[in-house]
């Protein structure tokens, strides 16, 4: 497994931030998946709650997770998996586009769990997820993942580091 630990200035758009950027590029191959994917993901099948973002649904994470499992029927090379990561987050991301900050993201650990558990199932054997947050869980291995990377990402003064996961999927579960 490789950690690195690159400090790069913070922005609210985690894809933009430089260590975060290249080390999607270096895997991002194929076709991926984006639940949250804002104004900057790579992705090609995306969603955001903001109906400003330019992404092709607008609906809760685990509505667009379902529907990907009930109507595409297919599986993908890879998922970026980057939420907003607190509750102050979520209510500056959503409440500026007039949504209550609480509307399909509660993230409660039964309700992530499934959504990652629901996520998962739409990885190909040998796919990745890229999870960002301020921590190192990702999908793990009870889900049918392992760690190949950590990138811890400090930005300096009182920011929370970011920090980004990458998985390959080797047990189809």
């Amino acid at each position: 497994m490789i950690i690195n630990r690159i400090w790069a200035m913070p922005n609210k758009w985690t894809f933009l931030i430089k260590p975060i950027r290249e080390l999607i590029l270096r895997n991002f191959i194929g076709e991926w998946i984006d639940p949250y994917a804002g104004f900057n993901s790579l992705a090609q099948i995306t969603n955001d709650l903001n109906p400003y973002a330019p992404v092709l649904y607008h609906l809760e994470a685990d509505k667009f997770i379902n529907l990907l499992l009930t109507k595409h029927g297919r599986k993908f090379d890879g998922a970026f998996y980057d939420p907003p990561y607190s509750p102050r987050q979520r209510k500056e991301c959503y409440k500026s586009i007039g949504l209550n900050h609480n509307v399909g993201l509660d993230l409660s650990k039964g309700k992530e769990s499934k959504l990652k558990n629901n996520m998962s199932k739409l990885i190909k054997l040998g796919g990745l997820v890229i999870c960002c947050g301020w921590n190192s869980m990702g999908f793990g291995i009870n889900r049918g993942f392992e760690m190949l990377e950590i990138l811890l990402v400090p930005h300096g003064g009182s920011h929370n580091d970011t920090i980004v996961t990458v998985e390959r999927k080797i047990i189809e579960r």
